[in-house]
């Protein structure tokens, strides 16, 4: 192997590395990528060049009211559809074409099975795990994330102000299903909440066109009066 070709192959797995971290923490900012992966932030505007010139990932605008000073907004990398590893299309499309044959023969109740079915192996699966993490919400949902990451959902866990968590995924090996079938997205939101004790809400899917599933998870409930008070 040629000196050039390694120096190829050590810019392709590192490029793999930054699109794959833009997946899991999208929005980031090309300074958060360079702590994160510990390069320089002119090597990672290089690498996000061309993965921009890919189609791979794309800007957001930094749109919080946060002062940063004179200067344009920071600039936000998601991950587009195309970044998403596709080695799975011929069976998503062979999956959607089952469960709409499917619902056609038995009926809706048949796909809302198979959906529960799914979510059920989920909660077998990870309520151990879970559980481990105790009682605390912040736990529970950081420990959710890992058994997802694991899972190959590219998922993180982000505490919001101390009164909820932010549940992300960046990746979704059902998608292009969920996207025919969003009863698979209703019934892994059920599964999250009955997995953390507490009622949760789906902002956001991959599987409706976001760079991201995002899920909202409250910690705390206000008490008239007297501030905040753990939902535990």
């Amino acid at each position: 192997m040629s000196v050039t070709t390694e120096i190829e192959d050590a810019e392709a797995t590192t490029r793999e590395r930054v699109r794959n971290l833009i997946i899991e923490l999208g929005p980031v900012t090309a300074a958060e990528l360079a702590a994160e992966l510990e390069l320089t932030s002119a090597a990672i505007r290089r690498h996000l060049a061309v993965l921009e010139r890919s189609g791979h990932v794309t800007v957001r605008e930094d749109t919080s009211t946060t002062p940063r000073g004179r200067g344009r907004p920071a600039k936000r990398y998601i991950a587009t559809p195309a970044a998403h590893p596709q080695a799975g299309a011929a069976y998503a499309e062979m999956a959607v074409r089952a469960l709409t044959e499917l619902g056609e023969k038995v009926g809706p109740e048949a796909i809302e099975a198979f959906a529960q079915e799914r979510s059920d192996d989920l909660k077998a699966r990870y309520q151990a795990k879970v559980d481990a993490a105790g009682a605390d919400l912040d736990a529970r949902a950081a420990a959710l994330s890992e058994a997802l990451s694991e899972d190959g959902y590219a998922a993180s866990s982000r505490p919001l102000g101390g009164f909820a968590v932010q549940l992300c995924q960046g990746h979704c090996p059902v998608q292009q299903i969920a996207a025919q079938f969003p009863q698979l997205c209703e019934a892994e939101t059920r599964a999250f909440a009955d997995l953390l004790g507490v009622h949760v809400q789906r902002l956001a899917t991959l599987a409706g066109g976001e760079h991201v599933c995002t899920t909202h998870i409250p910690v705390t409930i206000p008490t008239p009066g007297k501030g905040m008070s753990t939902h535990q």
